[in-house]
């Protein structure tokens, strides 16, 4: 009983210091400005946290704009639900599927410039709080893109819009342009065993 109440107390203390620091951190972070978010990695989950944000954004009464790069060969679970809400969400897929599906590099570099154009629109709309520019990485890490005139259009954005750039192969020059970067790390996954894509879950 005694080893227990010192195991309480010497938990409580900890706490009390991780608090004041916390709340010191708290005081101190007083900026406040649109977010530029890069997801990156070679695990699942990019584009899902993405979307989780999407629907965050709509819970406090945000617009969001949304622009699919590449994905575009089957629909999804989140197309199919966040175009449910039209007046609060512009959502574009402008993909035609993987480049290892397409087979054809000058047409998937019209696509991604499509795609941009598209992006741009909701990136001069300051009405618009958050958006999603979804497997961008991969056009630029293919070169579909002229990464130093996405990175120019991203720096000139509204200054409170948010933007979450998400897929495999980050280019250093996002890295470095971005606030939060996270890179979604490879343990396991079910498609390594033979396991196919599962709606709610791949797609």
């Amino acid at each position: 009983m005694t080893e227990s109440l010192d195991r309480d107390a010497r938990h409580t203390a900890r706490m009390q210091r991780k608090k004041a620091l916390m709340d010191e951190k708290i005081a101190q972070a007083q900026e406040e400005y649109g977010l530029l978010l890069v997801l990156g990695g070679n695990g699942k989950g990019k584009s899902s946290s993405a979307f989780g944000m999407v629907a965050r954004a709509l819970g406090h009464g945000m617009k969001v704009g949304v622009v699919q790069f590449i994905k575009g060969g089957m629909p999804t679970g989140e197309e199919v639900f966040f175009r449910r809400f039209p007046d609060e969400v512009r959502y574009h897929v402008m993909g035609e599927g993987y480049t290892w599906d397409t087979q054809d590099r000058q047409r998937d570099i019209e696509k991604a410039q499509a795609a941009w154009a598209a992006a741009r629109t909701l990136l001069d709309d300051d009405s618009i709080g958050l958006v999603v520019l979804d497997e961008l990485n991969i056009a630029l890490k293919h070169g579909y893109l002229d990464l130093q005139a996405v990175l120019a259009d991203l720096a000139v954005r509204p200054l409170m819009q948010h933007v979450v750039v998400t897929g495999r192969g980050a280019q250093p020059e996002m890295i470095e342009a971005a606030d939060t970067v996270t890179e979604m790390t490879l343990v396991k996954h079910a498609f390594k065993a033979g396991v196919k894509a599962q709606k709610g879950v791949e797609y």
